[in-house]
């Protein structure tokens, strides 16, 4: 099964914000936004794999900044790192203002997602060849939030997560 590159399952959404999907502020709600995030992870993951995918967590989200009514709304997801059957998908979410036409960082996630056939079983997925600066550090720091996770979840020992250890060393 031969690597492939981040850009290979760069996925980007936009869309508008209607008012029916908005808070009594006139903001995004972010359920919402969770479930537009999951779209768009899910279709990065199948693209790099092409199998069945499913959302094994949300690791991170962070509402950094508030989605107003009509505002244009992008998500760009990116496989950032792939492991046996399992792959973490980064996304930024941009917002871009109705006059200037400036687009604004506003929020980010990382998704994980395990490949499956059609009985719901995991198959093993080809493994990411990062390129630039920014694929490069998103992948090396995925080893550390998945190690974070196990130890968290009990499902590794404090002592046996490397990655996070090097981190204090």
């Amino acid at each position: 099964m031969e690597a492939k590159h981040p850009i290979d399952s760069c996925t980007t959404v936009t869309d508008l914000v209607l008012p029916g999907e908005t808070n009594p502020l006139n903001n995004l709600f972010g359920g919402e936004l969770l479930a537009r995030m999951d779209r768009a992870a899910s279709i990065a993951a199948r693209r790099h794999c092409r199998r069945i995918v499913v959302t094994a967590s949300v690791n991170h989200v962070a509402f950094n900044k508030a989605v107003p009514t009509g505002s244009v709304l992008t998500i760009e997801a990116k496989v950032s790192r792939a492991f046996k059957s399992s792959m973490e998908v980064y996304m930024d979410v941009w917002i871009e203002d109705r006059e200037s036409g400036i687009r604004t960082k506003a929020n980010e996630a990382i998704y994980t997602f395990v490949a499956v056939d059609r009985t719901g079983s995991p198959v093993p997925i080809p493994g990411i060849v990062p390129q630039t600066d920014l694929e490069k550090e998103r992948y090396e720091g995925a080893l550390r939030r998945k190690q974070l996770s196990l130890v968290l979840a009990g499902k590794m020992k404090a002592s046996d997560a490397t990655e996070l250890k090097a981190l204090f060393s």
